[in-house]
């Protein structure tokens, strides 16, 4: 940082020192490389219709999303290791970079094998920006004032969600779709040149290995996991020899991913982590449950409005705001708190509880719901999630040390991915059987528009059995989340200094400050 700027300890800030506006700015260009991901996905959704219509190749449309989603997954973890490893300022930058190039060539694509591939490129700098922004945090802030920062972070969720099929739709109808991916170019170079001037972290000059068989073996469980929750149900029979033998093979991957972090030097993802303290498992938990209720509300909820209540899907992000601007506010409410008093168990255990009250009455809609109690119970259910999905993260944050901040963080990433890809999986499952169930024929991917008049009542109540049914599973994991916050072990924050979970030992400690005394290089 600047020569005014007290320097940090090696893996955070200094001892006595408090967050910095230079910090505040630092922070400000995470935030826009976290929205340019963030951007990305929505906007692609809504080009999507159009790229199809100009490259062709429909039957391959799934793998534009889950090509990048298992990418973003797979790669997540090697990211967060290598920031440990190798100084989070570098690593970050880097993924900046390959997301941005990722855009360039999607938009340069002519066919769809081509932007399949490049969607891939761009999950690899995705696995990377996601991880490493709460890294980032956690090397910067100190463990008392990051609740100040949650508004932030869900304020870019909220731009992104509500923006993104809004923008989507101006650039593809007024500059092509090409430009959907363009866009992000300006704003990568801008995230990049602004990191790069004003990021100043410590440098890493120790020698260290990277664990290959870990990242083999985590790289095969998480593409057999994410092809069985992608195929199951759609392109496979739940019971069918293909699910099957993915399932054997995720599960075969994980026991021999577990047994070679126990003997690697440098493992990708330290058993430590998860046995350090409790915290940080059951902070995984709710973050897993908040991916499967921002996925599934997120996908779901429009299209019940849509399809049943009429609602119309021109501002399709409109009818999010009911949900989406409760987490804004919550969040920034609750991480006030949080900095000003050093608690933060209550938190999570309200999110928790609005969440379930909130999905159990989404639970009981039907077609005759009208769109003033479907938003009612949108608002207990961002509500919810403001109070439990940045708090979790906190949590993560606080229940490790710095040497394994960026593992701990890419932890967190790869469970709210894994939350989502079994969410779109399992409700997609579930959402066609139900309207099935009322429409024989139907594959459950259609709208009413494309029915006879007589069929599209059927197919109303179909949507609204199969989203009452999709809100009942997610009561029965919120309330299990519930659990799970009640039993998250308090630890007061400091208000300055490194964090110190409650299992760190004396000698991590020790070696904490003397490297902190005797450090005076850093890399700009």
């Amino acid at each position: 940082m600047p020569a005014s700027t007290p320097p940090p300890s090696p893996g955070g800030p200094a001892a006595g020192a408090t967050t910095s506006p230079n910090v505040r700015w630092v922070l400000l260009g995470v935030m826009l490389a976290m929205l340019l991901s963030m951007l990305d996905t929505m906007v692609v959704g809504t080009a999507m219709p159009t790229i199809v219509g100009d490259l062709g190749g429909l039957r391959h449309i799934s793998w534009v999303v889950t090509a990048y989603t298992l990418v973003t997954a797979v790669t997540t973890p090697v990211w967060g290791k290598l920031g440990d490893l190798y100084g989070r300022k570098h690593t970050y930058l880097a993924s900046v970079a390959v997301f941005v190039a990722g855009s360039a060539v999607c938009g340069a694509a002519q066919s769809m094998t081509w932007l399949i591939l490049a969607r891939a490129l761009q999950g690899i700098g995705a696995g990377g920006i996601g991880a490493g922004a709460f890294a980032l945090i956690g090397a910067l802030v100190p463990p008392r004032e990051r609740g100040r920062y949650q508004g932030m972070s869900a304020s870019v969720l909220a731009i992104g969600t509500i923006g993104g099929p809004l923008l989507g739709g101006f650039v593809t109808g007024h500059l092509g779709w090409r430009w959907a991916f363009y866009l992000n170019l300006p704003l990568g170079v801008l995230a990049f040149a602004w990191l790069g001037a004003k990021l100043y972290l410590p440098l890493n000059r120790g020698k260290a290995t990277i664990d290959w068989p870990g990242i083999a073996l985590l790289t095969a469980t998480i593409t057999a996991a994410v092809l069985a929750t992608t195929w199951a149900g759609t392109t496979y029979a739940w019971g069918s020899w293909q699910i099957v033998g993915l399932g054997a093979a995720t599960s075969a991957g994980l026991a021999g991913f577990i047994a070679r972090q126990k003997r690697a030097a440098e493992p990708l993802m330290p058993l430590r982590i998860f046995t350090g303290h409790r915290n940080l498992p059951l902070a995984l938990g709710m973050i897993l449950v908040a991916g499967v209720v921002m996925f599934g509300g997120g996908l779901y909820l429009p299209l019940f409005q849509q399809t049943v209540q009429g609602a119309s899907a021109t501002g399709s992000g409109l009818l999010m705001v009911p949900m989406l601007v409760p987490i804004v506010i919550v969040s920034t409410i609750a991480g006030k708190v949080m900095s000003a008093t050093g608690r933060y168990k209550i938190f999570p255990v309200l999110g928790a509880a609005f969440l379930t009250a909130g999905a159990a009455l989404l639970a009981t809609m039907d077609a005759g719901t009208s769109r003033l109690a479907t938003s009612s119970s949108m608002v207990l259910i961002g509500v919810g999630l403001g109070f439990l999905m940045q708090m979790a993260t906190t949590i993560a944050q606080n229940s490790v040390g710095l040497r394994d901040m960026g593992a701990a963080m890419s932890s967190a990433q790869l469970f709210r991915t894994l939350g989502g890809s079994l969410a779109i999986a399992a409700f997609g499952s579930m959402f066609t059987r139900a309207v099935r169930h009322h429409l024989p024929g139907a594959t459950g991917s259609g709208t009413p528009a494309t029915l006879p008049a007589a069929a599209r009542a059927a197919y109303a109540d179909g949507v609204a059995d199969a989203t009452g049914q999709i809100f009942l599973v997610i009561a029965v994991l919120c309330a299990a989340a519930f659990a799970l916050a009640l039993a998250v072990k308090e630890v007061p924050l400091k208000k300055a200094g490194p964090p110190r979970p409650a299992a760190a030992d004396e000698t991590e400690l020790l070696e904490s400050r003397a490297s902190a005394e005797g450090h005076d290089a850093f890399s700009g």
